[in-house]
């Protein structure tokens, strides 16, 4: 309760900042209370339905003592009762840690893998099924670069997923992303009917503030160069796109094009953007490399290299390897249309137990032997 008043009190103050005339003034402060407001919105909304149940059921059980409200009061407690308790415990859950970039809007970043021209084409299925899903979260996604081929896939593909108002974070919503997508299915330039298995590479990177990583612009080549591919008038017709090429010829290269629209300069400032996101997915990747034996209890790594689901179309299955029982297999038809949320919803149902068996440990732990 102590934690959860912090949190009520610190809310309130958000609030208040969010009307200052101050705060609209400063676009990352502003960026940053609305970031926050949203964090704890669930919380303090849970809360306040915690006290007025509260209130509800104190009320009740005071008309026991009336004869002529006794019956309606005695009807009404069981249900107040089993929702103060449903609520104090999804309360536990929301105190649980979160990763402090669930609110951060992300860059995605979709790479054929192993398979040749078709897991270039499961390239654009995925992005297909993502924009379907963000756009149902509230979010909004918006290709900055793409790679594609003339039989209609790509190798590569580069897009920003942005919140909107009232809408979840994106990257709590594609967090569970990151890894190897396995497709199995027979293309459609195979004659004996023969099922591929190919494979897609999905990064998902929280984008940084300009202060949080240490970008130095000397170390960075800026080219500039004709936009190509699908556009409206004008996009193919100046020199609008922007690649940044960070530590050029050393084996710390980076490099990163943004083709998004006709302006170069805001096409510099979204590389830069996407530059800095990158470096900051590297220093993470280092980091938990380092404290890998430390995260036991974490629902997959996300790494690049872990395989993390298959897209088996002959049996219409989508399969995540992190779940087990019924939690662990989806129809594929309605996954691939966009219907990713219940996969996603039971990998975090997943780490949140995970959590609560590691509290439950730790609490056991400094629990002296005999104490109640």
């Amino acid at each position: 309760m102590s934690r959860l008043t912090e949190l009520a009190s610190e809310f309130g103050m958000v609030e208040r900042a969010l009307g200052d005339p101050a705060a609209l003034a400063d676009t990352r402060e502003y960026a940053r209370l609305t970031r926050r407001h949203r964090e704890l919105l669930p919380l303090v909304t849970l809360l306040r339905e915690r006290d007025s149940v509260q209130a509800d059921l104190d009320g009740a059980r005071e008309l026991l003592t009336d004869p002529d409200m006794r019956e309606l009061a005695a009807s009404e407690i069981p249900p107040l009762e089993t929702r103060l308790t449903d609520i104090e415990a999804e309360l536990v859950v929301l105190l649980l840690p979160t990763d402090p970039d669930d609110s951060r809007d992300v860059i995605l970043e979709l790479r054929a893998g192993a398979g040749g021209a078709e897991a270039g084409l499961f390239v654009m299925d995925l992005l297909r099924m993502y924009t379907r899903y963000v756009e149902g979260a509230g979010l909004r996604l918006n290709v900055l670069d793409a790679n594609e081929s003339d039989l209609g896939g790509a190798s590569r593909v580069v897009a920003e997923v942005t919140g909107g108002p009232g809408a979840q974070g994106a990257f709590r919503a594609l967090r569970w992303e990151r890894g190897v997508h396995r497709v199995q299915r027979v293309p459609a330039t195979e004659s004996q009917g023969r099922i591929h298995t190919s494979t897609v590479t999905v990064a998902v990177l929280p984008e940084v503030e300009e202060d949080e990583v240490q970008l130095d612009l000397s170390e960075v080549r800026i080219d500039v160069f004709r936009s190509q591919g699908a556009g409206g008038q004008g996009v193919n017709t100046t020199d609008s796109a922007v690649r940044a090429v960070y530590r050029a010829g050393t084996p710390d290269e980076i490099m990163v094009v943004c083709q998004d629209g006709r302006s170069q300069i805001k096409n510099r400032e979204k590389a830069l953007v996407v530059l800095a996101s990158r470096l900051a997915e590297r220093e993470r990747a280092a980091r938990e490399e380092r404290e890998r034996s430390q995260r036991a209890s974490q629902v997959g790594s996300g790494d690049r290299s872990e395989k993390i689901r298959t897209y088996n179309y002959p049996q219409n299955r989508v399969t995540d390897h992190r779940l087990e029982g019924d939690d662990k297999n989806y129809p594929l038809d309605s996954v691939i249309a966009g219907n990713v949320a219940p996969v996603v919803a039971a990998l975090a149902r997943a780490q949140r137990e995970l959590q609560l068996m590691d509290m439950a440990a730790r609490d056991a732990q400094e629990t002296p032997h005999g104490a109640a």
